[in-house]
């Protein structure tokens, strides 16, 4: 790709973690013309593990990955701590979340606040014109607003991670990899000479040492109770604690004349209900509450409209119909932004919607905004 004279003087920051994809980005915006440095970001990792604890997203390897692709491409390498402010917002948030009955995205959390939130603003106040990262979407400027779309890699998009973001924000992001599929990035990386090229990637949560459950298990106070049956309120065992479970969920339950999913959580009086089947019909809404709405466009919506809805990541979107929800009768005054609920109505019901869970509103591939599950219809 050819160097943009107009791009260059534009000084763009790229969180690289020492990946491919961050890797790829960071030297195609230098091809393209763009004044590039690199940042290695540090997250809070579990201290308790001592000589063990580590995020995945910020290894001793990840950080020289990183030092060392900057070198190879040539452009100047800093790192940041960010830890403490990982911890209170990404970290409590998950376990504050999940302690009050709900399943939290937590990466949809430090995207906004951390990962190119926090890192927009320290970027801006140093001079840089951008920042860029290795996520798979596009951002399209159509007239004078700044739309976000899918990527071209169906299976790699990441748009469902940033509905967070307003109109100002968007203006400042680059997502370079947006219009390439992942093999065609790693054959890029091979092409560059980077080192990183075949690295694996994962995709568990970064500050997770171990499984899911022992990190709540060690960190909340968890009280074991009840697993009844819901249809014959029958005792069929007892779980170690609600929070542990999600709608849905078959693993960890009871064997037994099972299999069983959980169905319902009773935390007045600690109890998890379940049911036999994987279709049974409880299992199944009809819609939700969306609360901390934002839209993209920065305008909320007036009047009911249909849109596409995808209610966990890698969910395929579905039909449905949107709407100021106002409970007391009143006419709701829009523009309060996150402030306003909607309700989402979907073409068919859908099974296992999770309250804490984010939902996100499509219309084609262009993401319109998006919110948190608070409650179900």
């Amino acid at each position: 790709m050819k160097s943009d004279k107009s791009l260059s003087g534009k000084k763009v920051l790229v969180a690289m973690s020492g990946g491919v994809d961050s890797s790829v980005a960071a030297q195609l915006l230098k091809n393209q013309g763009y004044d590039v440095s690199g940042v290695f970001l540090h997250f809070w990792k579990d201290e308790t593990l001592g000589s063990e604890a580590e995020n995945r997203c910020c290894s001793l390897e990840s950080l020289l990955d990183a030092r060392a692709v900057a070198g190879k491409i040539g452009i100047p390498f800093y790192t940041f701590n960010f830890s403490g402010a990982f911890k209170k917002a990404v970290v409590d948030n998950f376990l504050s979340e999940y302690g009050a009955g709900r399943t939290p995205n937590p990466c949809v959390v430090c995207n906004k606040r951390i990962k190119l939130g926090l890192l927009l603003k320290h970027a801006r106040a140093l001079g840089f014109d951008y920042v860029a990262s290795g996520h798979y979407l596009n951002i399209k400027k159509v007239g004078r607003e700044f739309r976000l779309f899918k990527a071209k890699d169906k299976n790699k998009d990441q748009s469902y991670f940033l509905y967070t973001f307003t109109p100002a924000e968007l203006k400042h992001l680059l997502f370079p990899l947006g219009t390439y599929t992942k093999p065609q990035v790693r054959k890029l990386a091979a092409k560059f000479g980077l080192k990183v090229a075949a690295k694996p990637e994962s995709q568990d949560i970064c500050f997770l040492s171990g499984s899911h459950n022992n990190f709540l298990k060690k960190y909340l106070k968890l009280i074991p109770g009840d697993i009844r049956t819901l249809d014959t309120d029958k005792k069929i065992g007892e779980h170690q604690g609600l929070p542990l479970y999600t709608i849905g969920q078959r693993r960890g339950l009871v064997g037994g004349t099972g299999p069983y999913y959980a169905a319902k959580f009773d935390y007045r009086k600690n109890i998890l209900y379940v049911v036999k089947n994987w279709d049974e019909r409880v299992l199944y809404k009809k819609g939700l509450i969306a609360k901390k709405v934002n839209w993209l466009s920065g305008r909320t919506p007036r009047k009911s409209f249909k849109c596409g809805v995808v209610i966990r990541y890698g969910h395929p979107a579905v039909s449905c119909v949107v709407t100021l929800n106002d409970k007391s009768g009143r006419k709701n005054k829009p523009g309060s932004r996150n402030k306003t609920d909607y309700l989402v109505t979907f073409a068919k019901p859908q099974r296992a919607v999770t309250p804490g869970q984010s939902v996100v509103f499509y219309n084609q591939k262009r993401v319109l905004g998006g919110g948190i599950i608070a409650a179900l219809k």
